[in-house]
């Protein structure tokens, strides 16, 4: 496996070969990441995983410094997968001057959910995704379905810019009591990591209410907010919403999925659950 910090070294590394098979990630490797290298790796092409900690995904408020930073140990895991290549840019080799030029996703998809509590999220991811695409040209990438939104995001601006990479999205990999896999769960007490798991249970419930059921929408994001809120968890959101495209259902035949963000202690968890 080749450790690549220099752009011209990673293009010239990949020049000869077919195009690769892609994982972007931000580093401090989990499992989640690891299925999506094997799914990379059985593509049967090359594969590269990045990692950076991409600074204009991140609020002024928010976790950039402290932010895990953990590439030796990442590398490692990475070549027990059979990884190929990792691309490990400093900001100085990625962003040489200010990002002026930026992508600014439409706002029916990008300003809602993680997007309005976490404003300019979403031009930061696809700002970094569409040059790492531009790098690395891979014929296909890894998204985790955890990140429900952004895959849903990173596939539109695909489509839009008529990108020829193919996006794949991987399920969301989970600890053996349910919650689901995140660099920040890293941050968690033991008394917050053993609460963390009422999170997917309570999407779970959520989920089965309207598959069971079929029981009102707003009742049912009213009843799961205030669920959280009892328990000593400060939610941002409990939403029921259209799989394609996040808007409200309109019918319960609908493709759904119930998505979640909520602060435990300091640590912000999201996740979801498809119906």
């Amino acid at each position: 496996m080749q450790v690549l910090h220099r752009i011209a070294d990673l293009r010239a590394a990949l020049a000869q070969g077919p195009r690769p098979a892609f994982v972007p990630t931000m580093g401090n490797l989990h499992e989640g990441h690891l299925a999506l290298v094997r799914q990379a790796k059985a593509s049967g092409r090359p594969v590269v995983a990045s990692i950076f900690v991409n600074r204009l995904q991140f609020g002024p408020h928010e976790d950039f410094d402290r932010y895990p930073r953990t590439l030796e140990a990442d590398c490692a895991l990475l070549e027990a997968q059979g990884c190929d290549f990792v691309f490990a840019p400093d900001e100085a080799e990625l962003y040489p001057e200010p990002q002026a030029y930026k992508v600014q996703p439409p706002a029916a998809l990008a300003d809602i959910l993680e997007g309005h509590f976490r404003p300019g999220f979403f031009t930061g991811v696809c700002t970094v995704v569409l040059k790492l695409f531009n790098i690395v040209q891979p014929a296909v990438a890894y998204f985790g379905k955890k990140d429900y939104q952004q895959q849903l995001v990173i596939k539109a601006m695909v489509r839009q810019l008529a990108l020829p990479v193919e996006i794949v999205a991987g399920e969301t990999c989970r600890a053996d009591d349910g919650l689901a896999l995140s660099s920040r769960n890293g941050y968690l007490s033991l008394a917050e990591r053993a609460e963390a798991v009422e999170l997917h249970r309570l999407l779970d419930s959520v989920a089965r209410a309207v598959r069971d059921s079929g029981s009102d929408a707003h009742t049912l994001e009213r009843e799961a907010l205030a669920a959280l809120q009892r328990r000593g968890w400060q939610p941002d959101y409990v939403v029921i919403r259209r799989q394609a495209d996040l808007q409200e259902p309109q019918s319960l035949d609908e493709p759904m999925v119930v998505l979640a963000a909520a602060k435990l202690g300091k640590t912000r968890l999201i996740d979801n659950v498809e119906i």
